[in-house]
């Protein structure tokens, strides 16, 4: 029977363990993944499953380390994702968060764009670091997808975005991420962006100040192809901060409506 070994097609015999495939294609391997899932070496192999060997403490070689990062995926999901192209406008607490969930999920290729650098301020909440501090928050953010996922493919836009360049920016995603901070700027891309690409979705957030409860925090549907993460109501002001644990939360679902939208699926709907 044909099975997958570390994302290589392989062929086994019917029924086989996975220790017996183990032993075969890398005895050291003390890590058994099979669909996903954490396995026992007794565990009976079916036709088309994905068995993924690890042996802990090994740095894999640049061929093997693609099927290892997502080894725990939900199998069939890297296939997809990998081929698709996400923007991310704006690299805050937002932004940053969405795109180092997504280069942790293998989406193929990210355009991330900001004109801000880095400061103080912003290490509350966003995913930089002190030696960063001062540098273009895109180019520190590519830095550090590329040591989490060297195959994804980043492109840096350090620039403000305008209704005037959203569109070259953005022209080639599949869905497009809003996360900036201002109402003005939201409103810009979103009109800038549904107007000229009325047939892609645009995933933003709205609502996510403070530290009230964080089930308040949803993914809605606005309109046909927009959708919006966050409570909808509560945004920055004087005596509501923004702070690492609500602004995450919004920015994961963010970052799971996009996965969802790539599968095929509609963020919104209740499962």
């Amino acid at each position: 029977m044909l099975i997958f070994v570390n994302e290589i097609a392989r062929d086994v015999p019917a029924e086989c363990s996975a220790g017996s495939v183990r032993d075969r294609f890398k005895p050291a391997a003390d890590l058994l993944i099979v669909n996903g899932f954490p396995s026992e070496p007794g565990r009976t192999l079916l036709e088309d499953d994905r068995l993924v060997l690890i042996r802990r403490g090994e740095v894999p070689d640049a061929g093997e380390l693609d099927a290892l990062l997502t080894a725990r995926h939900t199998p069939g999901v890297h296939e997809r994702v990998k081929r698709a192209t996400v923007g991310i406008a704006g690299v805050g607490g937002l932004g940053s968060a969405v795109a180092i969930a997504l280069a942790r999920t293998g989406v193929g290729a990210l355009i991330i764009a900001d004109f801000d650098l880095i400061e103080p301020s912003n290490l509350n909440r966003q995913q930089y670091f002190l030696d960063q501090l001062g540098q273009p928050k895109v180019y520190a953010l590519r830095d550090t997808l590329a040591r989490i996922n060297p195959h994804v493919h980043v492109t840096a836009c350090h620039l403000r975005v305008t209704s005037g360049n959203a569109a070259e920016i953005f022209g080639s995603v599949d869905v497009l991420v809003e996360a900036f901070d201002r109402a003005d700027q939201k409103a810009m891309l979103a009109e800038t962006f549904t107007a000229r690409f009325p047939d892609r979705p645009l995933v933003a957030g709205s609502g996510m100040a403070g530290f009230g409860p964080a089930n308040t925090i949803l993914t809605r549907q606005a309109f046909d192809r927009l959708y919006l993460c966050g409570d909808g109501t509560t945004a920055a002001a004087p005596g509501i901060g923004l702070m690492a644990p609500r602004v995450g939360i919004a920015a994961h679902h963010q970052a799971n409506a996009v996965l969802r939208l790539l599968l095929g699926e509609d963020p919104s709907a209740e499962c």
